[in-house]
């Protein structure tokens, strides 16, 4: 007795889906972490002066260090890489990270640090919502005097 169902073609079918589903599935996760994470390092600077230094090799962002002078902390030399997304707000050695949108890396990063929110973003950094052009082996102080 033969079969009215069309099994072959429904096969056919079936493994197209699931090759384009692979296919499309490995594009967008390539295209989506192809530029890898902020890496951010919190540590005390020589005078221990609490520093955050910011790294995105891809986006050639290196070195970047931003100064808390009048600020203290515990000694502490951590680094946070901002992959895989946790739930927000979590806390970070000098502060909290109070946004963490990585979908496509290096996404948006927020942090309040003493006070004072500072936004890595591949675009360009804000601290206290002025921007800031990204430039690699550069120093920034913020002093208490601009905390919100």
């Amino acid at each position: 007795m033969k079969s009215d169902l069309p099994v072959k073609p429904m096969i056919a079918i079936f493994v197209a889906a699931v090759v384009l589903y692979i296919g499309f599935y490995s594009f967008i996760e390539c295209r989506r972490t192809r530029n890898g994470p902020w890496s951010v390092t919190f540590a005390l600077d020589g005078q221990g002066i609490p520093t955050v230094t910011v790294n995105e090799p891809k986006l050639q962002i290196s070195n970047l260090k931003i100064h808390f002078p009048g600020h203290t902390a515990s000694p502490t030399n951590v680094t946070v890489v901002f992959h895989p997304p946790k739930p927000v707000p979590y806390e970070v050695p000098f502060g909290d990270c109070v946004f963490l949108d990585t979908t496509f890396q290096p996404g948006t990063v927020v942090l309040e640090i003493f006070g004072h929110e500072v936004q890595l973003m591949p675009r360009v950094l804000t601290i206290d919502k002025t921007e800031i052009p990204w430039k690699s082996d550069t120093a920034i102080s913020i002093t208490s005097t601009n905390a919100r």
